[in-house]
C-alpha cells in the first residue's frame, strides 16, 4: 500500500505540473511571443526557453540525472528526505514531459493514460500473483533499456521515422515486462522482512520509484504510438 500510495501521489503530482507548465508556455497573444507554435497559439518566452532553446537539454536530462543522485543518496539521507526527494523528481518530471500537452489532443492523451492504467494494473497484478520466477527477466530488461536509450540519443540528432516506431514499440514490451518483473521484486523485497521501519519506508519509497518509472515509459511510448498529434 504504501508502495502504491507513493507512487500515485507522484504520477498526480507530474501531470499536474506537466499541465500546468505546457499552460504558461502557449498564448493567443501574437504580441507577448516570441515564437509561433501553431494556428492561433504562439509560445511565450518561458516556452522557447523550455522547448526551443539550449535549455531544453537540460529539462530533457534532468530526470535521468535525477534518478542517478537518488540511487545515490538513498542510504544516506532518512525516509522523509526520500519520500520529499522522489515528488521532486515527479515534479521535475513533469517539467520534463510538460511538451506532450502541445504534441498531443487532450483527448487522445487521456485515453492512452487510461489505456496505460489498465494495462499497468494488469501486469502489476500478474506480477504479483503469479507463481513463475521471473527474475531472471532483470538483466535482459535492464539491458534493453540501456539500448532504448543510446538509441533514443541517436534518434534525436538524426530523426527517422522508422527508428522512432521501433524504439516506441520496442519500449512498450521494455517496460511491460519491467512493471511484473518490478511488482514480484518488490514483493518478494517485503516477504523477506526489514530491520526496522526506516529500512521499510525506505523500501517502499524505491519500490514506487521503480513502479513510477515503468508507468511514465510505458505511458509516453504508447503516446507516441498511438496519440494524435496536434
Amino acid at each position: 500500500s504504501k508502495v502504491y500510495g507513493t507512487m500515485s501521489v507522484g504520477m498526480l503530482i507530474t501531470f499536474a505540473a506537466a499541465w500546468a507548465i505546457s499552460g504558461l508556455a502557449v498564448t493567443s497573444d501574437p504580441a507577448g511571443a516570441t515564437m509561433a507554435l501553431r494556428d492561433g497559439q504562439y509560445l511565450t518566452g518561458l516556452g522557447q526557453a523550455l522547448y526551443a532553446s539550449p535549455l531544453k537539454w537540460v529539462v530533457m536530462f534532468a530526470p535521468l540525472a535525477f534518478v542517478f543522485g537518488f540511487g545515490a543518496a538513498i542510504n544516506r539521507i532518512s525516509a522523509a528526505s526520500a519520500q520529499l526527494m522522489f515528488y521532486a523528481f515527479a515534479l521535475v518530471m513533469g517539467l520534463s514531459i510538460s511538451s506532450i500537452f502541445l504534441v498531443y489532443t487532450g483527448v487522445s492523451i487521456i485515453q492512452v493514460f487510461l489505456i496505460t492504467s489498465i494495462a499497468f494494473a494488469g501486469l502489476s497484478i500478474w506480477g504479483y500473483t503469479t507463481k513463475k520466477d521471473i527474475s531472471a527477466w532483470g538483466s535482459f530488461l535492464i539491458m534493453g533499456v540501456i539500448g532504448l536509450i543510446i538509441a533514443s540519443i541517436v534518434s534525436m540528432f538524426f530523426p527517422n521515422p522508422a527508428l522512432t516506431f521501433a524504439i516506441s514499440a520496442i519500449g512498450v514490451l521494455i517496460f511491460a515486462g519491467l512493471t511484473a518483473y518490478d511488482t514480484q521484486k518488490i514483493k518478494m523485497i517485503g516477504q523477506a522482512g526489514f530491520a526496522d521501519e526506516e529500512h521499510q519506508k525506505k523500501a517502499a519509497i524505491l519500490g514506487a520509484l521503480r513502479l513510477y518509472l515503468d508507468f511514465i515509459n510505458l505511458f509516453l511510448s504508447l503516446l507516441r504510438l498511438f496519440g494524435n498529434r496536434e
